[in-house]
């Protein structure tokens, strides 16, 4: 928060869904892990987070527009990894999760934070999943925990 924000979210009542892309699971999962880890460490109680695996990068904003509809979460962080291939496929699935994650903040009024890799190699994928390194889906929970605080404190101002 910015100085002169006070964080005034009560976290222990917060819901957060994560959605992981089951492709590439061998990155997806250790950002799943690392996602998880950070919201705990906010405050919110494991009980209140949810998570959803989808088949691929590509369906993570309709399984997390899903989540917003049915869970009654605050928010939602969608997790994948693209790597380029040979072929544009790569850019095709990068376009459409970039542009459906962004409607989907902007249409249902909640934050869904943007936790996919778009990486070259696996080997980049794998350094951006690293814990030790900056682990891209804990960077994705904290996002959504700063919207979510952020909110709150619009909402506060209006009292």
């Amino acid at each position: 928060m910015e100085s002169g924000q006070i964080e005034q979210v009560d976290w222990p009542k917060i819901k957060i869904a994560i959605v992981a892309a089951k492709w590439n699971s061998f990155i997806t999962d250790e950002m799943l892990e690392a996602a998880i880890n950070a919201i705990k460490k906010k405050g919110v109680p494991v009980e209140n987070i949810t998570v959803s695996r989808c088949p691929g990068s590509f369906e993570l904003p309709l399984a997390c527009k899903w989540n917003l509809e049915h869970l009654g979460v605050d928010g939602v962080v969608a997790i994948g990894a693209v790597i380029r291939g040979g072929t544009p496929h790569f850019d095709y699935v990068c376009d459409a999760v970039t542009r459906g994650i962004a409607d989907l903040n902007l249409h249902s009024g909640k934050p869904v934070s943007f936790g996919v890799l778009t990486t070259d190699t696996v080997d980049q994928a794998m350094e951006r999943a690293s814990v030790e390194k900056g682990n891209k889906g804990a960077e994705a929970a904290l996002a959504l925990c700063d919207m979510i605080a952020l909110e709150s404190f619009i909402k506060s101002q209006n009292s």
